[in-house]
């Protein structure tokens, strides 16, 4: 089993959730402020059509802000759910959607801007859908939030454009607030065909029709599980095994073990190794978050926000096991064995290993092939190979 990402907690209604939901009910009101004629409904002559895209710029700034409070409260509270991580990207593109097409209704803004935004959504939309129905899932770079948060910037500046009058068009574009609007619009447009052509890249081998990575691991072919394969990575596992034993009694040195994907496995063959007694202290096997926050120490916070495959992760388990077994070293491995929970840039295979003694510590990404058992082999071969480092004089 991969390393368990995250747990959603079993509550839908969690505090993030209902901001993202207030998120998505507030977009009505915003586009009744900018497009109605509310003052006149509300007996508000003085009010002019100026001071009312000013209000509205106001409410809208307003709800950009809650995507800052939802995400804020979703990592602070481990609450990230499903349900979140679908509705909080919707419901900012519905607020996008919606204020961008108001502009076009007023003539504030020129309807080709919209076009390449909305049609960058499809596109995107449709690769995810394409990438989903393959059992993958395409890793979102930092051009798309960026493009969001000039895309709202520009929003603003646009509502704030068209409360001024300029009497000719040269005015117009001598006017600083009018020149920046146009140039936050075109930064959030060159970002959003950046960001679009960011997926099209990560997803080509799904447009060619090829099979992913995780799917090839999976057949007999590629697996890396042939008993040849095996044997051979059993028996360097042995030799390393052997070898670590001896440099740590060598030295009157002990050693530790927190594991994830291997599940104890790194501690079974260092004890398979005649006299390990004098050099293995013990192991904690932190297979779900909850033992490697609440056994090791793991900050809560980062298993919320970067997921247990980390480096951080890593470090944190390695220390973890350093202070709560009392050893002089200890090894760390958290990642992902397959056949399934891939995340997003973090492949079937994808392993930290981290190493810690009193001086400090190290983690290290490896990206192994093969299938399950392969990966955990090679798991338990690199560790073996981090702990022999770390013991050398």
């Amino acid at each position: 089993m991969a390393a368990i990402q995250p747990t959603a907690p079993e509550k839908l209604w969690t505090p993030a959730n209902i901001v993202t939901l207030i998120r998505i009910c507030l977009v009505p009101v915003f586009v009744l402020a900018i497009v109605s004629p509310w003052p006149l409904w509300m007996g508000l002559p003085d009010i002019t059509t100026e001071a009312k895209r000013l209000i509205a710029a106001g409410i809208f700034i307003l709800i950009s802000c809650t995507d800052w409070i939802d995400g804020y409260l979703a990592r602070s509270r481990g609450e990230v759910t499903d349900f979140g991580k679908f509705m909080d990207p919707l419901a900012d593109k519905i607020l996008v959607a919606a204020a961008l097409i108001a502009l076009v209704e007023l003539a504030v803004l020129p309807g080709w801007p919209v076009l390449i935004i909305l049609a960058r959504e499809f596109i995107v939309s449709g690769i995810r859908m394409v990438a989903a129905s393959k059992g993958e899932v395409i890793a979102a770079s930092w051009y798309g939030k960026a493009k969001t948060v000039f895309q709202m910037i520009a929003i603003v500046l646009f509502l704030a454009k068209d409360a001024l009058v300029f009497p000719t068009a040269a005015a117009a574009f001598t006017n600083p607030l009018f020149v920046l609007s146009w140039a936050v619009m075109a930064i959030a447009l060159v970002l959003t065909i950046m960001s679009m052509l960011d997926y099209l890249v990560k997803a080509r081998h799904l447009l060619k029709g090829s099979v992913p990575r995780a799917a090839k691991a999976a057949t007999p072919e590629a697996s890396g599980e042939r008993p040849t394969e095996i044997a051979a990575l059993q028996k360097a596992i042995d030799e390393r095994a052997r070898t670590v034993v001896e440099a740590a009694a060598a030295r009157g040195l002990t050693v530790a073990c927190a594991e994830s994907l291997t599940g104890g496995l790194i501690a079974a063959m260092l004890t398979s190794v005649p006299g390990s007694s004098q050099v293995v202290r013990g192991g904690i096997v932190s297979y779900v978050n909850e033992v490697k926050e609440e056994v090791l120490g793991v900050s809560g916070d980062v298993l919320a926000s970067q997921g247990a495959v980390d480096e951080l992760v890593a470090l944190q388990m390695a220390r973890g096991a350093l202070r709560e077994i009392g050893s002089d070293v200890a090894v760390s491995a958290t990642g992902i064995a397959g056949p399934t929970g891939a995340e997003p840039g973090k492949p079937v295979g994808t392993v930290w290993i981290g190493c810690a003694t009193v001086k400090g510590g190290r983690a290290v990404c490896h990206h192994f092939d093969g299938g399950r058992e392969a990966v955990r082999l090679q798991t338990v071969l690199a560790a073996l190979a981090a702990i022999g480092e770390m013991l050398e004089p």
